[in-house]
């Protein structure tokens, strides 16, 4: 997706590279075991979104410093913990192709790598020197756990409604995006507009991502999504399509939805997949997603224009493109 935006074509792999350079030397440890499922978990790549938008932020605002791709191996070491975590929570066996660490090493295991990825985050953030920045990833860590919780709690529950799953994805998944991105505008040194159109920049395409991989859990394939499709049904979780179902759907699709959620029934999953695919729900859920870009696509007018603000126009863009 991003190979094909202008900025990216010439400027990715060099941003990466100098991200897997903090990342490579970071999850190093003494400890065999540690560095052995942190690079077993950070070599399986994965899009890099969270960690690009860090360095996205800073370079619109003219920030290429050392310290600014710190933060972005910062940041993606937040989400591979927390990857970790669910994977362990939800029993994942597949994530991003590949067998999950909790699947090879066991779970606790993985959940001890998860911590040890945590800490190590919070001593890149120490190496910004900014207690703003450490203020911010720490409020953001926190809700991003409660976001887990919550999300757990509505495990099987049916009354969920669109407004409270949308605080749900909003804490689980758009938190970090939005941090990511105002950390980078931190240390860029950005006014408080910009600061915070950075930050609705990041919530935007957050929602955006976490509404189309509800999508995509029924009109992807694992190569596409990276594991196994259906695992959000038999995980009891009600995203936003069987949301649709229930409360727009015929009387049937929404007591077929009912029952498998309350029964985290795989098994119901062909059924379940009919029902979306013969009703709006994808085309519902896509524009709420479509939405969502939009919003960060205004947010970027507080910035300045140039090419990096116009790749990040572009990324908004693609971020529905997933789908096609």
């Amino acid at each position: 997706m991003l190979h094909t935006i202008p900025y990216f074509q010439q400027n990715l792999e060099t941003d990466l590279s100098r991200v897997n350079v903090v990342i490579n030397r970071a999850v190093q440890s003494e400890v065999a075991l540690i560095s052995q499922i942190g690079t077993y978990i950070i070599s399986a790549g994965g899009k890099r979104l969270r960690p690009i938008l860090t360095i996205l932020a800073g370079k619109c605002l003219g920030c290429d410093s050392d310290k600014l791709y710190s933060l972005a191996a910062m940041v993606e070491f937040i989400h591979t913990s927390t990857l970790l975590h669910d994977d362990v929570v939800d029993e994942s066996e597949l994530r991003r192709g590949r067998k999950t660490a909790n699947n090879l090493f066991g779970n606790a295991a993985a959940v001890l790598v998860g911590d040890f990825l945590y800490t190590r985050a919070f001593q890149l953030m120490v190496g910004s020197g900014s207690l703003k920045i450490l203020e911010v990833m720490a409020e953001a860590t926190n809700i991003i756990a409660e976001g887990e919780v919550m999300q757990l709690m509505n495990i099987g529950n049916t009354e969920i409604s669109e407004t409270e799953y949308l605080q749900v994805i909003q804490y689980k998944t758009a938190k970090l995006f939005e941090a990511a991105a105002q950390v980078g505008a931190i240390l860029a040194g950005a006014t408080s507009g910009q600061e915070q159109a950075l930050k609705d920049y990041g919530a935007h395409i957050g929602t955006a991502f976490q509404i189309i991989d509800d999508v995509l859990d029924y009109s992807g394939s694992v190569e596409q999504i990276g594991k196994n499709v259906g695992d959000d049904l038999a995980e009891g979780k009600p995203t936003l399509p069987l949301i649709y179902l229930m409360r727009q759907g015929s009387e049937e699709a929404a007591r077929d939805v009912r029952h498998a959620l309350q029964h985290a029934d795989r098994s119901y999953f062909e059924t379940i997949h009919n029902h979306v695919m013969q009703s709006g729900a994808l085309d519902y859920c896509v524009q709420q997603a479509r939405h969502a870009a939009d919003k960060a696509i205004l947010a970027l007018q507080m910035l300045p224009e140039n090419e990096v603000t116009h790749a990040m126009r572009e990324l908004a863009e693609q971020s529905l493109s997933r789908i096609a």
